[in-house]
């Protein structure tokens, strides 16, 4: 079994957690209880890293939902970063309306293609690969490594972490518990889409948004911040591990829905 670079990241702007309460109101009127139009985009397609599923994504889903966004979750196989493009953009064209692609990790290079469609108003970078044209995962986590342990290769070339740094690594921010099942459910990643490049940068004609994640140990912090300041995205930084969209989900949710109403 051979070993290969990981990626590292961090992040640290700590955003104060949303409450959210119910209450009874008296009947009101159809005209009255109608639910107030929502500015910009109305569709949200969230997409995920490698190793992991989209499941990660599910308090943020659910945030934004009940805040009358539609959201979609995507999951992607991982065999090519070309199959994990398509089926992107056909969720995309599925949307009714404007649409705010958000991606983590590697999901961040995915995101990157996928988005250069008309519908796609923004792009959020979360603990994010934001590649340029020619650039892809493997390239630009050897330009900065990461803090966290190798990545592990099987015969086939399939790469993922290893569960007994997968915590640490991964998601130190989260309680063991939750991070033994995440590291025995990886979704490996083929080494071809792992090396594999972009030939479009959709930031470079759409508005970024991009969340670092300080304390990452999978993409380098500063690999994250040199990413995005050359993009121009607008940086928000979260004191959390890689996984930040499931540690800190309501300061994720937060800056995409920032995104979404700035979308024109």
């Amino acid at each position: 079994m051979r070993f290969i670079p990981m990626l590292a990241t961090a992040a640290a702007l700590v955003i104060p957690a949303l409450g959210y309460t119910t209450a009874h109101a008296a009947p009101t009127t159809p005209a009255a209880s109608a639910t107030p139009a929502i500015p910009g985009a109305k569709n949200i397609v969230l997409v995920h890293d490698a190793f992991v599923d989209g499941s990660g994504w599910r308090v943020v889903h659910d945030i934004l939902i009940h805040k009358g966004y539609n959201v979609s979750v995507v999951q992607l196989p991982h065999a090519t970063l070309g199959d994990d493009i398509t089926i992107v953009r056909e969720r995309v064209s599925l949307q009714l309306g404007p649409v705010v692609l958000v991606g983590h990790g590697y999901g961040g290079e995915v995101i990157t293609e996928a988005g250069a469609r008309d519908k796609v108003k923004a792009l959020v970078y979360v603990a994010a690969l934001q590649p340029d044209v020619g650039e892809g995962m493997a390239q630009l986590v050897a330009s900065m490594p990461a803090a966290g342990a190798a990545l592990k290769s099987t015969r086939d070339g399939h790469l993922s972490i290893d569960p007994a740094t997968f915590n640490a690594d991964y998601a130190g921010d989260l309680t063991t518990n939750r991070t033994d099942f995440m590291a025995a459910s990886q979704v490996p990643i083929t080494s071809a889409a792992y090396n594999a490049n972009v030939w479009t940068a959709a930031w470079r004609n759409k508005p970024s948004y991009g969340i670092v994640a300080t304390e990452d140990r999978v993409v380098n912090p500063d690999l994250q911040r040199w990413m995005y300041q050359r993009a121009g995205a607008k940086v928000t930084e979260i004191k959390a591990s890689h996984a930040v969209q499931v540690s800190q989900p309501e300061a994720v949710a937060l800056v995409i829905e920032e995104a979404a109403r700035s979308a024109k």
